[in-house]
């Protein structure tokens, strides 16, 4: 019996011309397959499987492409996120992205805390003015390195990317990391498979990196920090001003790794749900009187 196919690890980012990895042949037709799939439960299907046949046939290496409106070099076999960006962004959160577009204004000011490689911050970028401004923060030295890639493709003047983790304090962390999922870098251990492969980077807490860039108010901020929201939000609360709190904030949804009810904490303190996905939950800041409103939108 034959043994199954291996794809080979791709050992570090190539980090030559944007166009060395343009999709052609095979690749370019199952490319543009899955992303006219529709979001029916057979179009899902159907992209999946047609993603899983382009995997194998890639072996590892990354594509060039235009996505959500940016260009990327993306590589799909070790992380999750890529995959979706790569061949299915029209299921890459579009309720939260749409949400998010509708938000926008000449001075968009937007924080993406947890970043990757850049998805939601070149989506933004793509969408609002030049007068926006965008902080990307992303602590995994080697996706980091695909974030500043894939920024310097565009004609975007408005992300600074920031190479650190956010925690509660200013301090070093360990995070762990999942060689199959990079997104899943975490600074808790969420996969005890994984628990022996880490790093150690720096870290500072939320309120002191508002505080260095100056920011005088956010407009929306984004969290995807595999389940340690929790422990940078509470504090971030509790130490900055009411100015200072984000008027609408999307977070991962993982009430199961957080030590404290996020979703109760922010209805206290002012804010509503007002959608909810398979993957996050957006909140909004409440003006006085009005109730809370939770709208679902489509599971992925």
């Amino acid at each position: 019996m034959p043994k199954p196919m291996t794809l080979p690890k791709w050992h570090g980012n190539d980090l030559s011309l944007f166009g060395r990895y343009k999709p052609y042949g095979a690749i370019a037709r199952l490319l543009a397959l899955t992303r006219r799939s529709s979001a029916s439960w057979a179009g899902m299907r159907r992209a999946f499987f047609l993603r899983s046949m382009a995997i194998k046939v890639l072996r590892g290496r990354p594509l060039d492409v235009e996505a959500l409106g940016a260009l990327m070099r993306l590589y799909p076999y070790n992380n999750v996120c890529e995959k979706r960006i790569l061949f299915t962004p029209q299921y890459f959160d579009p309720a939260e992205r749409e949400l998010l577009r509708t938000r926008m204004k000449p001075d968009f000011i937007f924080l993406d805390i947890g970043a990757n490689i850049g998805g939601y911050s070149l989506f933004v970028a793509a969408c609002a003015s030049q007068g926006a401004r965008i902080l990307a923060i992303e602590p995994q030295p080697e996706i980091f390195e695909r974030l500043v890639y894939n920024i310097r493709q565009n004609p975007f003047a408005t992300i600074k990317a920031i190479d650190c983790a956010v925690a509660d304090i200013d301090t070093e962390i360990t995070l762990f990391i999942d060689p199959e999922n990079r997104g899943e870098t975490s600074m808790r251990i969420i996969n005890s498979d994984v628990e022996g492969i880490k790093i150690r980077v720096p870290a500072k807490a939320l309120a002191s990196i508002v505080a260095e860039e100056g920011f005088e108010r956010i407009d929306a901020m984004k969290l995807d920090v595999e389940g340690a929201e929790d422990l940078i939000l509470e504090p971030y609360f509790r130490e900055v001003p009411e100015t200072l709190w984000p008027e609408l904030l999307l977070i991962e949804f993982v009430p199961q790794r957080w030590t404290i009810d996020l979703p109760a904490l922010l209805a206290e303190i002012g804010y509503r749900a007002i959608l909810r996905t398979r993957h996050k939950m957006v909140f909004e800041r409440m003006q006085c009187g009005e109730p809370s409103v939770l709208e679902f939108g489509p599971f992925e």
